[in-house]
């Protein structure tokens, strides 16, 4: 049965801001390049509307190599490990900008789905995305277990994400 996380991040920037970053190749090239994977690319990036505020369209490979994927993996899957991810990011409409995430692993029964909103934050200025992610693993008995393991790693990834965006922003602003 899949698993649900809602996962949150705050930052200092505002909805443009964020929003900018994110429809900028250098922006991405430089995430992929921090992420901590063995090989990484941007496989695609359409951005319309004027100074970054309209949809942006993203899809991601990073690679971990055999030798670096932990135990319950190698159980699974021989080789090095791929991950596509895609992002399509709606324009800023009265303030905010929804997404849609997929992320799949090519050769394994796994997939996640994902929604998100950034938008003004609440009190105290700046931005807030909320994430919610859905983990589905096809493997009898495991799946479940499975699902838990990833949904962690989701949240470390989704916070790293989050300081990498917000030091981009700072330096290139």
């Amino acid at each position: 049965m899949p698993r649900s996380f809602d996962i949150a991040a705050n930052y200092d920037d505002t909805v443009a801001q964020v929003h900018r970053a994110f429809g900028d190749e250098r922006y991405w090239l430089a995430r992929l390049a921090d992420s901590g994977v063995d090989d990484a690319s941007l496989d695609l990036l359409e951005s319309d509307g004027p100074d970054g505020a309209g949809s942006i369209r993203v899809r991601t490979t990073q690679v971990l190599r055999a030798d670096r994927l932990p135990a319950i993996a190698t159980q699974f899957h021989r080789g090095d490990l791929r991950v596509e991810r895609q992002e399509t990011w709606s324009p800023i409409c009265d303030g905010r900008a929804t997404a849609s995430v997929h992320g799949v692993i090519p050769g394994l029964p796994v997939e996640l789905t994902g929604t998100a909103v950034l938008a003004p934050a609440k009190a105290g200025g700046g931005s807030r995305q909320d994430f919610r992610a859905t983990v589905e693993v096809r493997i009898p008995l495991l799946g479940g277990t499975l699902e838990d393991v990833i949904g962690g790693h989701l949240t470390d990834l989704f916070i790293n994400e989050q300081r990498f965006t917000a030091a981009w922003i700072a330096d290139n602003t």
